[in-house]
């Protein structure tokens, strides 16, 4: 059974809502008035300490402090459950990840947000894992040119390592401590990415990195974890309240980022 942490946010949680339920809360046009957040995640490879769905518990749990602050703004918003599945090839070198690759990605998010905009006013879609952002963007631009109202985030932030390193480690031990593997952790490569590419590229993550590891997570805390968390939810709540995205729908980052 997964614990979830006591401080932990549910956010307004539309797997568990009733149908009359979110009807209820509709405006005359139709559309419920806040943003639904979909999580994004990925079953892959996070090194012999974190768990094959990491990026999914993460990408769950900022959205549900990103739901949080919104609602206490006055701004109703919803919570899917998680597309645990994302495009990890670069993790396919290791047993138990399983990707679906990013054309495949690219038609379900454009069939979920087709769907959901039925309903829904926006639809905003943060993704755990980096690997799915070459999905999002193409089919997010798609679904902007369609009229649709839609944007994306990741669940990064510059300075941070790249996976399975201090940040993901510490947010896995704030979240799930349960299913962090106990320390000492093993290090991997701390190039920067940009510098990995050409290896990862032709490779995958195995070829840089025999522990799967990008990055250090010996100094990861659930404190620094927390931190994180709530930073992401700040950028991201601050980006939508400000209605701050580029022309393919990609959340940019505001001047300065409330706590």
């Amino acid at each position: 059974m997964d614990v979830v942490a006591p401080d932990e946010p549910t956010g307004a949680d539309l797997g568990r809502a009733t149908s009359p339920q979110v009807g209820a809360a509709t405006v005359p046009d139709g559309h419920h008035p806040g943003p639904l957040l979909i999580p994004l995640g990925a079953l892959e490879q996070h090194g012999p300490h974190l768990p094959l769905s990491s990026d999914s518990t993460i990408a769950a749990a900022v959205c549900a402090r990103v739901a949080e602050r919104l609602r206490s703004t006055g701004r109703p918003a919803l919570v899917a459950p998680v597309l645990g599945y994302g495009a990890s090839g670069e993790h396919e070198g290791f047993p138990g990840t399983v990707s679906i690759g990013t054309e495949a990605l690219q038609q379900v998010v454009l069939e979920l947000v087709r769907s959901a905009r039925r309903w829904c006013r926006q639809v905003v879609l943060v993704t755990g894992h980096g690997g799915n952002a070459e999905a999002l963007t193409t089919a997010v631009t798609r679904l902007r040119h369609e009229g649709h109202d839609v944007v994306w985030t990741s669940c990064a932030e510059p300075g941070w390592d790249a996976h399975a390193g201090h940040a993901e480690t510490s947010m896995m031990q704030a979240l799930r401590p349960d299913q962090v593997g106990a320390p000492p952790f093993v290090p991997g490569a701390r190039e920067p990415v940009a510098d990995l590419l050409p290896r990862l590229r032709s490779g995958g993550v195995a070829a840089v990195s025999p522990s799967g590891v990008l990055g250090d997570p010996r100094q990861a805390t659930p404190a620094d974890g927390r931190a994180h968390l709530e930073q992401l939810a700040g950028r991201i709540a601050a980006q939508l309240e400000h209605d701050l995205s580029d022309s393919r729908g990609c959340l940019v980052r505001p001047h300065r980022v409330p706590s």
